[in-house]
């Protein structure tokens, strides 16, 4: 239904003629009864009959008539949000994080959120990234922070840093040690369905070089925990050697031959309309990656 006739034909009601409709409108008389007349070709009945004393709504033009009221009231009550939220944006923006990086980025995230947006709600969501990806595919998160997702149509990727695999274990290490020489070693890694796991098996694989796991956690403390002590040997992003709090010295090599480096991804679902707030806590995880997990302080600045 087209609008602007509609917005003629209440202008006819209220004034109670065609001439009077007219000179609200400053239009001409005979444009505006051609405006209702398509109108009522568009609705397949008659809206307004001619009296004497100017013009009248029929049966049918008074249930339009109330549904044009309803339309055009809740046209003003958006209009008066979108002012309302330019000048102080409320709503929910929900995020979804890996734990591991949950326990680097809410705390900043949420701080910073808050002082730019303090009548906007943010709501923080911890899994596991190959949950967070089904979330943000559906819809139900505005953005998330994955780890080496694979590509989905529905969602736009941005790889916000990449950090090197590294070798940790109960005892000292060289300061470098080959892949063939890791995955000899008895493991405590994630089970199957974990990025970190995956990532890792497509580069042993291809090699014949199966992982010699005997034990399967998918908490990172936890992890870190059985090796400190002295359970077995695990491999980890370079970044997690910062939730090391044992008594017992940290033992860490990087991994060569080759270099494995994951990929810290930021996904936000193209379905999902954006909003100011979501656009800013956005650029907030840009930058708060680049701040904890690498970038030149240009890349930071930028990000801000």
């Amino acid at each position: 239904m087209d609008l602007t006739r509609l917005h003629y034909f209440v202008a006819v009601v209220e004034g109670g003629s065609f001439s009077r409709g007219a000179a609200a409108l400053h239009m001409s008389q005979p444009a505006l009864s051609r405006q209702v007349l398509l109108l009522e070709q568009e609705v397949g009945q008659a809206l307004l009959v001619r009296t004497g004393r100017g013009a009248e709504p029929t049966e049918a033009g008074l249930a339009l008539l109330a549904h044009a009221r309803g339309i055009f009231e809740l046209a003003d009550r958006a209009r008066a949000d979108m002012f309302e939220r330019q000048a102080s944006p409320r709503g929910r923006v929900i995020v979804g994080l890996p734990p591991r990086v949950a326990h680097v980025l809410t705390a900043d995230l949420v701080e910073r959120f808050r002082a730019e947006y303090p009548d906007a709600i943010i709501s923080m969501v911890e899994g596991l990234s190959i949950r967070l990806r089904e979330w943000v595919v559906a819809g139900k998160l505005d953005m998330a922070i994955l780890f080496d997702p694979p590509h989905s149509p529905q969602i736009e990727e941005e790889t916000l840093a990449r950090e090197p695999l590294v070798l940790i274990g109960p005892a000292p290490l060289p300061r470098r040690v080959r892949l063939a020489d890791v995955a000899a070693l008895p493991l405590v890694m994630p089970s199957g369905p974990n990025a970190l796991r995956q990532l890792l098996e497509r580069e042993t694989r291809p090699r014949g070089l199966p992982l010699q796991v005997v034990a399967e956690v998918d908490s990172v403390q936890t992890v870190l925990s059985l090796v400190a002590r002295g359970v077995s040997h695990t491999v980890l992003p370079q970044s997690a050697l910062r939730l090391w709090t044992y008594d017992q010295p940290l033992h860490m090599a990087p991994i060569q031959s080759p270099a494995i480096r994951n990929r810290l991804v930021l996904a936000v679902p193209k379905a999902r309309p954006a909003t100011k707030p979501s656009r800013f806590a956005v650029q907030l995880l840009r930058a708060l990656a680049l701040e904890h997990y690498g970038g030149s302080p240009a890349q930071v600045a930028k990000a801000r």
